[in-house]
């Protein structure tokens, strides 16, 4: 049976089943590579000058270099969450900044982009940064198996930093149980210090090897205090330093092993999140501290994994996304200098705001796709988001998908592998953390920015955090002003209205995508 038979017989048989999608003659591999806090001007393929990244920078050369490429929340655990389920985060209450003892956020009886793949054939890992929660709740069982986590969601393969590492613990998980973890020595999580001479980053400061600025003052690992408090597991513990490294040789272990069969794999680093502790052969690299440093370091994490690709005669069977979960912030929590050494780097480019910000840098990342020999290389406008590469890999692997999964993903399957006439998204929903009620929405080249708390958080990256008085609304043409510098609602009522509208009827719904 030919395949377009063969697609016509499962829309008879299933369909409320099947997304519109277009079935290739090979089906890819799938890596998403998801840098962490990774600004818009971060990259040199995107404009920056005063560092190189020269394996992405090779990426974009050979792929699509998306100039409209976003994540759906400009902080870490809700774009994750979009990413998994195809839904915006603001869907669903608990999905902001998870705690360390979190239970799994992500619900276990609806469809995920692993779970879609999986029942397509294919052999599916996460490995890195998850920050979704771990357990059935109150929370994990640090000293046992934790479940429910990837495993439920549709991943053959998990190995995890739990939370992220400026929250406890500093461990790995591996298919649901702390690697390495000596029963003798039990792992202790929790809110609240354990005993009143613990050591904090409080009351032994002057041990630290990288100070504090803010919050991050709790339970000390590694000469750098962290949110949280944890004991014990020390067998487990690993060094800061060794984090990439690690990732990096779990990932071409998994691509090797898995080589023969079609695969996923979301390879989530922690570069260049807070606290900036990258390998000892890229400290001092960069010339603008220890971010700088990091970001050379999530380079040469790129160059390793496609350098594996090439190696092991995958490069021309596989599409490899870039990407980063939010845009960048600076003095985020520690005195790592970010914002003293930056020169005239601008992490967000000519963009407004960053991480917890609805302006566009705090979305609007580097977004690449290359499928070597298959993606034409170019430039492209067109909007695309993370929270598309559910629908669009279930639409290039003809994975099935429930009539209600994936409710805000959108098919750009054809945008992402550069094909001529193709379309991004029209519109695209951006949220900050999800608890102030703060929206971007983006309609074609209009951009509406509502703040329900009428409060900017980190409206200006190159200035230290803080909360900013603004309107309530604001309009914005992307067009003639990217920066988000002029705002016309009392020039254009109708469009002002029309994407308040607009914005108000997709929140209010379980869905955007029809």
């Amino acid at each position: 049976m030919n395949r377009c038979v063969l697609r016509r017989a499962l829309r008879v048989l299933f369909p409320s089943l099947l997304l519109p999608a277009v079935v290739f003659a090979a089906r890819p591999n799938f890596v998403v590579i998801m840098a962490d806090d990774l600004g818009y001007g971060d990259v040199s393929a995107y404009g920056a000058k005063a560092l190189r990244t020269p394996n992405i920078d090779r990426l974009a050369a050979e792929g699509v270099r998306f100039t409209g490429g976003y994540c759906s929340a400009s902080t870490c655990t809700p774009t994750r969450y979009s990413f998994l389920t195809g839904a915006y985060a603001f869907r669903r209450k608990g999905t902001g900044i998870a705690p360390p003892n979190s239970p799994l956020v992500v619900p276990v009886e609806g469809p995920t982009i692993a779970s879609v793949l999986k029942g397509a054939g294919y052999r599916t890992a996460v490995i890195g940064k998850w920050h979704l929660g771990l357990g059935a709740p109150p929370g994990p069982d640090w000293n046992g198996q934790i479940k429910p986590g990837p495993r439920e969601l549709g991943f053959d393969y998990s190995f995890l930093l739990p939370t992220t590492n400026d929250r406890v613990p500093q461990v790995f998980v591996e298919d649901g149980r702390v690697a390495g973890l000596d029963p003798k020595d039990p792992l202790w999580v929790g809110d609240k210090s354990p005993a009143p001479d613990h050591p904090t980053g409080i009351s032994h400061r002057k041990t630290l090897k990288m100070d504090w600025s803010n919050g991050h003052n709790q339970t000390i690992h590694n000469g750098i205090s962290r949110i949280g408090f944890y004991t014990g597991g020390h067998a487990a513990r690993f060094r800061d330093e060794d984090l990439a490294d690690r990732w990096v040789e779990k990932t071409v272990a998994w691509i090797t092993a898995e080589r023969d069969r079609p695969f996923f794999l979301f390879l989530a680093s922690h570069d260049p999140h807070v606290p900036r502790v990258p390998h000892e052969r890229f400290q001092g690299k960069s010339g603008l501290g220890p971010r700088g440093d990091a970001i050379l370091q999530f380079d040469w994490c790129v160059g390793e994994v496609t350098a594996a690709l090439e190696r092991l005669g995958l490069a021309e069977k596989t599409l490899v996304i870039v990407c980063s979960d939010n845009g960048p912030v600076m003095d985020d929590g520690y005195v790592d200098f970010a914002l003293e050494k930056r020169g005239n780097h601008r992490a967000g480019g000519p963009l407004r705001g960053g991480k917890y910000s609805v302006y566009e840098g705090g979305t609007r990342t580097p977004f690449i796709a290359r499928w070597k020999g298959v993606v034409a290389p170019r430039v492209s406008d067109e909007i695309v988001c993370t929270i598309d590469l559910a629908a669009s890999f279930a639409a290039l692997a003809g994975g099935v998908v429930p009539a209600n999964g994936f409710p805000d993903s959108f098919d750009v399957s054809g945008a992402l592998l550069g094909r001529p006439g193709a379309t991004g998204r029209a519109s695209l929903v951006q949220q900050d953390n999800g608890q102030a009620g703060n929206y971007g929405y983006r309609a074609g080249n209009w951009k509406l920015v509502r703040h329900d708390s009428k409060q900017a958080y980190n409206q200006r990256v190159e200035e230290q955090l803080r909360n900013t008085p603004v309107p309530a609304f604001q309009l914005f043409d992307l067009a003639q002003d990217v920066g988000e510098t002029k705002d016309l609602s009392a020039a254009q009522p109708e469009i002002l209205a029309r994407l308040k509208s607009e914005l108000a009827g997709i929140v209010a719904a379980g869905r955007s995508r029809p």
